[in-house]
């Protein structure tokens, strides 16, 4: 009998050898951990110190779930040099995306400077308009391809009273702010448009309290008031 056929196993071609026990032990480890985080999350630097693995394992790990499309990588705009992951079932929170008004973790600034616009061409066509008057006209405009808030109408608002484009008010409940209750805050232009208006409602209807922002804390013993205020020194003395 030959020395070859004494062997049984001699000739016969070697199965290709499973994935190592280790890397199996060390991608269900990250992958858990990442999925439990669930639309948040995890920082690459968690996953090393949470997972107390070495390094180059980990690395090799998220490069083999990534290919397996079990993880993906996302971008925190809030650090976005930092390589942030997420199970592939998730889709990321508004704390990472920051929400509508970012698209991949950049300010859409083209979107909301045409929402500030289309809120300031509003203004200077009513003179005057609260919160939800605003955001109705944003609904119905239809320019943005999510349901716009009426907080997020808010945010553009103070934007634009911050920018100086818009001027934050307390409504008189006379003349253009007949339709909005007294003391709602309301919005119109830092232009001044509708002033003159203000003036053919008559003389109460003029009284330039209606466009201050700070009537509330207005009181005749206050700090503010009506004998220390100028504007209204000044319309005293305006021949109606």
């Amino acid at each position: 009998m030959s020395r070859q056929s004494a062997n049984p196993s001699a000739g016969k071609r070697r199965r290709p050898e499973s994935e190592p026990q280790g890397r199996v032990d060390a991608e269900r480890v990250i992958l858990n951990l990442i999925k439990d985080k669930k639309d948040l999350g995890i920082w690459l630097r968690d996953i090393k110190q949470e997972s107390k693995l070495p390094d180059p394992t980990v690395n090799k790990s998220l490069k083999s779930l990534i290919s397996k499309n079990l993880i993906k990588e996302v971008v925190n705009f809030q650090n976005k040099g930092r390589k942030h992951y997420m199970a592939f079932e998730f889709e990321p929170s508004k704390e990472i995306t920051g929400g509508d008004w970012y698209v991949n973790g950049v300010l859409d600034q083209e979107l909301i400077t045409v929402l500030k616009r289309v809120c300031l061409q509003y203004l200077e066509r009513k003179v005057i308009a609260d919160l939800e008057d605003v955001h109705d006209v944003l609904k119905r405009k239809g320019i943005v391809n999510f349901t716009i808030t009426s907080q997020q109408v808010d945010e553009i608002l103070n934007a634009m009273v911050l920018d100086n484009d818009i001027i934050e008010v307390k409504s008189t409940g006379v003349g253009d702010y007949r339709l909005i209750p007294i003391g709602k805050t309301c919005y119109r232009t830092a232009s001044g448009a509708g002033v003159v208006k203000h003036l053919k409602t008559g003389a109460f209807g003029s009284i330039p309290c209606g466009a201050c922002p700070r009537i509330s804390v207005c009181t005749p013993d206050g700090v503010i008031s009506p004998a220390t205020c100028v504007y209204y020194t000044k319309w005293l003395n305006v021949d109606f």
